[in-house]
């Protein structure tokens, strides 16, 4: 049995974590992470102060020792900056993967080994196997609606062999079922949404908070100005609503297929496969990490390029400067520079990286 701390966030994924860990006989203490104060006033609620209500509540609930750990500047350095020095620069971060490899498994992970913890737990759907070699791999969780090893693509195998993931196991409605077995104080509470560890605030109204609006021309590929934007970090590619262009033709769309940084302008076009931009065949995957044993030779495996999309054949080419060529079989709508790409065989992450250059 081992000495695990859970990073109880004050949701019911991490409460039942906890149990079931304890449950298994682990000896279990709970961590929420305080990455962050909504002091600046944006828009939306910032639910720290409940969430580290609810996560006491949970750890009085189970008889567990209860901890707060302070790791705000790490955050502001590790997530925030980046997240805002990604949208100043015109791509399209995923703070949510880098959240799970820097805070949960980076910094709080260093944390708990240092207290003496030999494991970190989480409320990931999920799934960590051992292997005879004493390695460890990550798996799709068992809900496939609910799996998300997406998130942890960016992880590296000193942070998988210390994860622990009990929830991985489970749909979600079992998860309730065993939050209500254990009578936790959260069986109810509905699930977060919003930026990791932020709280339930809209990405546009966090940015227009950091990042100043700096209106253009919207234009389309033939560079007519067809309209003005609010500010290019506001908009994603693939983007069908709210960019304020109506479309001439009945049955047709625009939607966003470009951004010029230099020139301050988003580029919009028809929605279909051969406009120029839209959708991608093969790109550079850079920032590349592998959760196990590393691909080192061309090889075809799985990519899925955003949360939710399935995963698509490709075909990986490891590169002398560490990056990788990447194939698809099937040209892939609104791949996005900036956002991360999660490599699997089968159901096992192998591991991701960061999408730079797109063709």
């Amino acid at each position: 049995m081992s000495k695990i701390l859970v990073g109880l966030s004050g949701g019911v994924d991490s409460a039942v974590a906890a149990a079931l860990l304890l449950e298994q006989g682990h000896e279990v203490a709970g961590g929420y992470m305080k990455n962050w104060i909504n002091e600046d006033e944006i828009a939306g609620e910032c639910p720290w102060e409940q969430d580290v209500e609810d996560a006491h509540a949970v750890a009085k609930k189970l008889g567990i020792e209860f901890r707060v750990v302070d790791l705000i500047d790490q955050y502001r350095g590790r997530i925030v900056d980046y997240m805002l020095e990604g949208y100043r620069s015109g791509i399209t971060p995923n703070p949510d993967v880098y959240c799970n490899r820097e805070m949960k498994f980076g910094v709080f992970l260093d944390y708990a080994l240092s207290q003496g913890f030999e494991a970190v737990g989480t409320g990931h759907y999920a799934r960590r196997r051992e292997r005879a070699d004493g390695t460890a791999d990550i798996l799709r969780g068992a809900d496939p609606n609910k799996d998300q090893s997406y998130f942890l693509s960016l992880m590296e195998q000193r942070q998988a062999w210390h994860a622990r993931f009990p929830c991985g196991e489970m749909l979600k409605p079992e998860v309730r079922d065993v939050a209500r077995r254990f009578d936790l104080p959260v069986a109810g509470k509905k699930d977060s949404q919003g930026i990791c560890f932020i709280g339930n605030v809209k990405m546009s109204d966090f940015l227009r908070h950091y990042v100043p609006d700096s209106p253009g021309e919207i234009v389309d590929l033939d560079g007519k100005v067809l309209g003005r934007h609010k500010g290019l970090h506001l908009y994603t590619l693939g983007q069908r609503k709210g960019h304020g262009v109506a479309s001439p033709r009945e049955g047709m769309a625009y939607v966003v297929v470009g951004k010029d940084a230099e020139n301050n302008q988003l580029i919009v076009g028809w929605d279909q496969q051969d406009t120029p931009g839209l959708y991608t065949k093969s790109c550079v995957v850079g920032t590349v990490s592998w959760v196990n044993k590393a691909v080192t030779s061309p090889r075809k495996i799985e990519a899925q390029p955003r949360y939710r999309a399935k995963s698509e054949p490709v075909m990986v080419t490891p590169r002398d400067d560490g990056k990788l060529d990447v194939e698809f079989v099937r040209p892939q709508r609104a791949v996005t520079a900036g956002q991360i790409c999660a490599f699997y065989e089968g159901g096992t992450l192998l591991g991701g990286g960061v999408f730079e250059r797109l063709s």
